[in-house]
């Protein structure tokens, strides 16, 4: 959930450039126009969509094959497309890109759980482990899931799309507030959010973080971490997208209390020295906890980035300038934590602060030779961008959105990629894709995330073009 997204942001990139020729504006129109109709008409499955889809279009990919009666809510699946499409409606109006936007939006309704959130699919058709859906259809699975952005893409999606139809279509917008009437009753009364949750959060005691004082490599473990506190894959960044956007959208002071609540956490959830980091997983005495065989106990400098932004976007969001006070002390220890090539580990083992890494067998590691590629185990270090941001918020300076107008080159080479049928067509060369497909070199197949990002680049420039 990658942060992925954990819920997908799509902006177009490149530099402020002179005014393009007139006609440059009219194919962009005319390109944008043939690949949403595509994809709406080819490539949809009841309104939804999954990952990858082959050039037939008989084979479809998310996290593993799907079948035509299957699509995928974590992102890039449905919710990734869906805000496409309002992108493209937005910078031209046209009520064609807002109807496909709605159609994406019914397909997340479809699969709501009872328990008020979405799972990473869809079905509908039989199929294992099919959800608790709200309309009485599926199976047993009640599982609401924040991993990877599920329920955080599905529920920005459908707020989104309510505002654009001007909250009139009863469906869609009864969903979104009972999805969030749901997200708000499963954070914990410390602030944190669990993974999963299947009923609101149960009463636990305030506490906060503190070193296991047992043998955590060998003790501790629970096979149920998905109940517990976590900050995986970016959770607090993407549940707090969520809360500014609803807030935004439906002025409901839930969400700026949930958001207060939430930062509550992170004060609490900072490590004690010599490593004021942040870890994946804590348990209900505010311990950090295994969760899967290949996540330790440990700071984890990719989340602990995620908490980093998150606070300052908190302080901000509030009013507070007290979410702001662990991050010097953070910055400074991740600072001297980095590798010897600029990243940052996943993990650092606690005490030690060597970093950690697991081999093929899943045993622990400081050698990073034989780790799975599976895994981020190494990440991009962005510290200095959180400090810039950290001193614009202590100034009371806006975040700054780094949005630019798409330059015309950029724009006539996603014009002249789209092929005749109006599909941009990617050719795998051995990068790692969402899913992790086992695709062969060569292989030739309609990507989402390509799709939603080209899109939101044409969408940008004719925007940009209208003012």
């Amino acid at each position: 959930m990658v942060r992925n997204l954990a819920l997908l942001v799509l902006f177009g990139s490149g530099t402020l450039a002179a005014q393009p020729p007139a006609d440059l504006r009219g194919e962009a129109r005319a390109a944008l126009n043939r690949a949403i109709d595509f994809h709406r008409a080819k490539v949809a499955r009841h309104g939804g969509y999954v990952y990858h889809t082959s050039l037939d279009l008989k084979d479809r990919w998310g996290e593993g094959k799907a079948d035509d009666h299957t699509i995928f809510v974590q992102p890039p699946g449905t919710p990734t497309i869906g805000l496409a499409y309002l992108t493209a409606y937005r910078a031209t109006d046209d009520r064609r890109f807002l109807d496909a936007a709605r159609e994406a939006a019914e397909a997340l309704v479809y699969g709501q759980l009872r328990s008020g959130g979405w799972t990473q699919t869809i079905h509908f058709a039989k199929a294992n482990r099919m959800g608790q859906y709200r309309n009485g259809k599926g199976g047993n699975w009640n599982n609401s899931s924040l991993d990877d952005g599920q329920t955080q893409a599905a529920l920005v999606c459908l707020l989104r799309v309510d505002q654009a139809l001007k909250f009139q279509n009863a469906s869609i917008h009864e969903a979104v507030q009972y999805g969030l009437d749901a997200l708000l009753a499963a954070q914990f009364p410390n602030g944190a959010f669990p993974q999963v949750w299947s009923k609101p959060a149960a009463m636990q005691p305030i506490r906060t973080a503190k070193f296991p004082d047992y043998d955590w490599k060998t003790e501790g473990r629970v096979k149920n971490y998905w109940d517990y506190y976590t900050l995986n894959d970016g959770l607090a960044g993407s549940v707090l997208d969520v809360l500014v956007e609803a807030h935004a959208i439906t002025q409901d002071r839930r969400c700026q209390a949930a958001a207060a609540k939430l930062g509550e956490f992170l004060l609490a959830a900072q490590m004690p020295d010599p490593q004021p980091g942040w870890c994946q997983q804590y348990s209900y005495e505010m311990v950090p906890i295994w969760a899967r065989k290949f996540e330790p106990p440990a700071i984890s400098g990719w989340e602990s980035q995620d908490a980093l932004d998150a606070l300052i976007r908190i302080a901000a969001f509030t009013g507070d300038p007290k979410f702001l006070k662990p991050i010097p002390k953070a910055l400074a220890y991740f600072r001297k934590s980095l590798l010897a090539d600029g990243r940052v580990a996943r993990f650092y083992e606690l005490k030690t602060n060597k970093p950690l890494y697991m081999d093929s067998a899943y045993r622990l590691t400081y050698d990073d030779s034989a780790a799975p590629d599976h895994y981020g185990w190494k990440q991009p270090a962005r510290f200095d961008a959180i400090e810039k941001r950290y001193e614009a918020a202590k100034r009371n300076e806006p975040i700054a959105v780094n949005k630019r107008k798409p330059t015309d080159d950029a724009v006539r080479k996603v014009i002249a990629a789209l092929d005749a049928k109006g599909r941009w067509v990617s050719t795998y060369a051995g990068e790692k894709l969402a899913g992790q497909p086992k695709f062969a070199i060569g292989f030739q197949y309609l990507s989402s995330e390509v799709f939603a990002r080209n899109v939101g680049l044409l969408a940008d420039f004719l925007d940009s073009e209208s003012r």
